[in-house]
């Protein structure tokens, strides 16, 4: 696995004023990866590189179709062509609040992205909007295995992607920085 992918923390900046979705990942304070989507696809596809010069691609991110409202993504390992897993949003449950199955590369269900309360995640989409930022949970089985907070700022995207709590690592990485970029995308398209 790219050493991209080893750390723990990681904080996922969004570019607020592009043309397409740039996406950042830092640790400890240094870019360890890059993305941006593609401009005029009908199936989002996302791209995952070491660093912005865009050289050396580390994941793939691409919709298995063109609607969006229950979509399914597949992850892929660009170094080793890989399929690392899909995620799958729950088009009805997503409504009030964003709901996700993590599959293994067989397409069974190993896992859940969920978004904190159904309480502030409705407060979230009727009345508050990006006043109150969004925390969601990963858990694999009944363990949760990763956190995803977004910070407030009025100026920028900020998400705290922190796998820290996954001790017996259950969570393939790869498939947390995809759900990171994924989250940080659809929220750019709803604001």
């Amino acid at each position: 696995m790219h050493p991209s992918f080893t750390h723990k923390r990681y904080l996922l900046k969004r570019q607020v004023f592009a043309m397409t979705g740039k996406f950042r990942y830092y640790a400890n304070g240094r870019l360890v990866m890059f993305s941006q989507q593609k401009m005029f696809k009908l199936k989002e596809d996302l791209r995952v590189f070491a660093d912005a010069s865009k050289k050396q691609e580390l994941l793939k991110i691409k919709a298995r179709s063109i609607i969006d409202f229950s979509a399914s993504y597949d992850v892929v390992d660009m170094t080793t062509r890989q399929h690392v897993g899909s995620l799958r949003r729950q088009g009805m449950k997503s409504m009030l609040r964003d709901e996700w199955d993590i599959l293994n590369p067989a397409g069974q269900k190993i896992g859940s992205l969920f978004e904190d309360s159904m309480e502030l995640a409705t407060l979230r989409r009727l009345f508050l909007g990006s006043l109150l930022p969004q925390n969601y949970d990963i858990t694999i089985g009944q363990q949760r295995a990763a956190d995803i907070k977004q910070q407030f700022n009025p100026f920028q995207y900020l998400l705290n992607v922190d796998f820290s709590m996954d001790a017996n690592n259950q969570l393939d990485p790869r498939l947390g920085i995809a759900a990171g970029i994924l989250l940080a995308a659809i929220e750019g398209k709803q604001s």
